[in-house]
């Protein structure tokens, strides 16, 4: 029997036929003694307990009043206590005072079983076996013997002096030797110096509780009924709690002291927490929430004035203070039902409730489900083109991997968020690295082995990913999709708190970047003049952070010691490589062609007599030189091309390979409008621009084409009426054109110079044009001669 052991505790049924002698009720095993047939036990709960009353005659019962005891005027509460009820002089019944119960009575008697008669009660069932479960307190650790508190000093003395029943041994022993207690009484009673009461009191603990040292635990938390209701009762109960400073003045003087804000009475409490149902949730702060109260249920007086009711206010002591009101409502109330009812039933299941999984719970492995999410960057960009000007916030994208927790790829733009710049940020996680980096300009970290390939599956946000784009391109190169609820951002909280990361690896480093997420409004104040990054220049720093962050930041949370073995490092690159190791990784080949036709927008460009133009910048290739499309465009007329182009950088385009298979990569030539470097975003704001100041600039130029034009006009003007009057003052012969041309020369060669030196002059000179374009012929000819050869 495993109940038939030490400390063990049973009960024992009533029998229609009584066999032995003991009452039923509740017992502990002290003592289980087989060779003897005996097991020593005591009777900790009586089924029925017999109450032995104070002896005499019974108590005779009033006439007027059964409960009422007599003249007396104390009363019998059903369970037997007695309440005293007195009135002050003019006969006004005062508080009522309930007298205290009397203690449990004591246990410990030592019961001697036939151990054989348990055995059989046993088996018919009348004895069943009882597992009581105990109340558990733990006290504080103190630092020093100064800091125990009395509990913990009080528990220590119990066990010293208990410490001879706590040895079984030494009980055992004292029981089969003695039949009896007395000398361990005796040993407590010297080694600890208390008294025998004392002893018997805690041995009836032990028998109660177990014999263990926590049930020596004092209760004395439990003493002056903790959290019970004393509503004040006109006549009855006064306010409960220590006078304020006037009360005890005004006492000390023999003054009424009554209080000036009385206490809290049932009905005030039924008030308020009537008026409070009608406050919709989320409920207010407390200080709104206490005046809605008050002016609701506390206001019951008004006047007529000008045939319009005006509610009059309560005066002092006719309402609770809003500690009252506080304490009213939240009596009786966990916390966690206070903040279900200052917050929303979403806020609380996205924000509020307690972590009921992980994350990366189901999924297989690395690649195999993605997170997308895109925030505005808490930073001021400058523009590529001209540092002075200030483009704005970007629009950052960042995908992670929800297994290995590494982000795979990121996009910054200056227009969205929408499905288009979605596309490109997947575009960037599956996209060459070298390419990125030559796109944009800095040299690659690569972080990630292997390579990553498009997911499985992807999370997303609604919005703009609930359109017809989105579909199609999940249908082609993303088998699954998986869209969160609305306002549910917590479902992919790992791509949320990558954002934080970023956006606190940036503030007061990165001169212009800013945190909204901080109440000190001094940080939070940020002049966009002091700005120095561009988006190129972003770009590189983003991606040296996320590279730090795959090869530096801590998962050993996320590794086992199987993984530890294996030689996994602790982060999310070390992650993801052994998921690859391990077999369970997911990827997939993708050609870079059908990444571009899928991921990057989509143009039209030009072919042009020397070049592809797109957005009036030059465009070529050696396959493009090869073809001859220039050639063709300056015999035949040019045509339109589809043109794929990425939206970070004007450097590249990608336009399909009419003569063959496959797309053309195509670069940007030097003599273009636009730098590499320059964005998309930057460029159409450039052209914005432009085409916004071409009014203006044909303003001007109407403008200088008029002032000339009257400067010309007046020229010849001038010349007209000069000419006419040295035609009307010449007289004679005029020279010959010749001769009117040598004294035209002579005269600007200045005066030491003759006109017969000039004439000859001017006919070597016609004399050497024509050798040179003599021998420019003969030349011309002898070529001829050589290719007819």
């Amino acid at each position: 029997m495993d109940f038939l052991i030490h400390n063990a505790t049973f009960r024992l049924l009533k029998e229609p036929e009584p066999t032995t002698p003991h009452e039923p009720g509740i017992y502990r095993v002290v003592l289980d003694a087989p060779a003897i047939d005996r097991t020593v036990t005591v009777l900790i709960q009586a089924d029925a307990p017999n109450r032995r009353g104070k002896g005499g005659r019974p108590r005779a019962e009033s006439p007027a009043n059964s409960e009422c005891d007599g003249d007396s005027g104390a009363s019998v509460d059903p369970d037997g206590a007695r309440t005293e009820s007195r009135k002050d002089e003019q006969g006004t019944p005062q508080q009522a005072k309930k007298k205290k119960g009397s203690p449990s009575p004591l246990v410990g008697q030592l019961i001697w079983m036939i151990r054989g008669d348990i055995i059989r009660l046993a088996k018919e069932r009348v004895v069943q076996k009882l597992q009581i479960e105990r109340e558990v307190h733990v006290f504080a650790s103190p630092q020093s013997e100064a800091e125990k508190d009395p509990d913990q000093r009080e528990y220590e003395k119990r066990v010293l002096a208990m410490a001879g029943f706590l040895d079984v041994k030494k009980m055992q022993e004292s029981i089969l030797v003695h039949e009896s207690l007395g000398g361990l009484v005796k040993q407590a009673t010297e080694n600890a110096a208390v008294s025998r009461p004392f002893v018997y009191k805690q041995w009836s603990t032990l028998c109660r509780f177990g014999f263990i040292e926590s049930s020596l635990r004092t209760g004395y938390r439990n003493c002056g009924a903790p959290g019970k209701n004393r509503p004040v009762i006109p006549g009855v109960r006064k306010k409960a709690g220590r006078l304020t400073v006037k009360q005890r003045i005004n006492r000390a003087f023999g003054r009424d002291y009554s209080p000036e804000q009385p206490g809290m009475s049932i009905e005030w409490a039924a008030a308020i927490r009537a008026a409070d149902k009608l406050i919709p949730e989320p409920k207010p702060k407390w200080s709104k929430r206490c005046t809605l109260i008050v002016s609701s249920a506390f206001v019951g007086k008004g006047k007529q004035v000008d045939g319009k009711i005006e509610l009059i206010k309560p005066e002092m002591g006719a309402y609770p203070n809003d500690r009252q009101i506080q304490r009213a409502l939240t009596k009786g109330k966990s916390r966690l039902q206070l903040l279900l009812e200052r917050t929303t039933k979403r806020h609380f299941n996205s924000s509020l409730r307690g972590l009921i999984a992980r994350n990366w719970q189901g999924v297989p492995g690395p690649g195999s489900q993605w997170a997308i999410d895109s925030t505005v960057g808490d930073i001021y960009l400058r523009s590529s083109f001209n540092r002075a000007w200030i483009i704005g916030r970007p629009i950052v994208y960042i995908i992670v991997d929800i297994w290995s927790t590494a982000v795979v790829g990121f996009y910054v733009c200056l227009t969205g968020p929408s499905w288009n710049t979605a596309k490109v940020s997947l575009f960037n996680s599956s996209a060459d690295p070298a390419l990125l980096g030559e796109t944009w300009g800095y040299q690659p970290i690569l972080t990630l082995d292997p390579q990553p390939s498009l997911c499985y599956e992807l999370m997303c946000d609604r919005g703009e990913y609930l359109s017809e784009g989105a579909r199609q391109t999940a249908m082609k190169l993303i088998p699954h999709t998986g869209i969160a609820m609305p306002y549910r951002g917590d479902l992919k909280g790992l791509a949320e708190v990558l954002h934080r990361i970023e956006k606190d690896a940036q503030f007061l480093f990165v001169p212009g970047a800013m945190d909204f997420r901080r109440q000190e409004l001094e940080l939070r104040r940020v002049d966009p003049n002091d700005s120095v990054l561009t988006l190129p220049e972003y770009v590189q720093f983003l991606h040296d952070l996320f590279a730090e962050y795959n090869l530096a930041a801590c998962r050993r949370h996320r590794v086992d010691a199987h993984m530890f073995a294996a030689g996994c490092q602790p982060s999310p690159a070390g992650l993801w490589r052994m998921g690859f190791e391990m077999g369970i990784g997911f990827r997939r080949q993708i050609e870079e062609a059908d990444l571009v036709t899928e991921l990057l927008p989509r143009r039209t460009g030009r072919v042009r007599r020397d070049c592809v133009r797109f957005l009036k910048n030059d465009y070529s290739s050696e396959e493009v030189k090869a073809a001859h499309w220039t050639a063709i465009a300056r015999n035949f007329g040019g045509w339109d091309v589809p043109v794929y182009h990425y939206p970070g950088t004007m450097g590249r385009i990608w336009t399909p390979n009419s003569g063959g298979s496959g797309l053309l990569r195509l670069k940007l030539s030097a003599e273009s409008k636009v730098a590499p470097e320059a964005s998309y975003e930057e460029l159409m704001d450039v052209l914005a621009m432009e085409t916004m100041a071409q009014p203006g600039v044909k303003h001007a130029n109407k403008m200088h084409a008029i002032d000339f034009l009257a400067r010309r006009t007046a020229l010849i003007d001038q010349a007209k009426v000069l000419t006419a009057e040295a035609i009307a003052r010449a007289t004679g012969k005029a020279p010959s054109f010749t001769e009117a041309r040598l004294f035209e020369v002579a005269a600007t060669r200045g005066a030491e110079v003759s006109e017969s030196k000039t004439a000859d002059e001017l006919r070597d000179e016609s004399f050497r044009q024509h050798e040179a374009m003599m021998d420019s012929l003969l030349a011309s000819a002898n070529q001829g001669d050589d290719s007819d050869d």
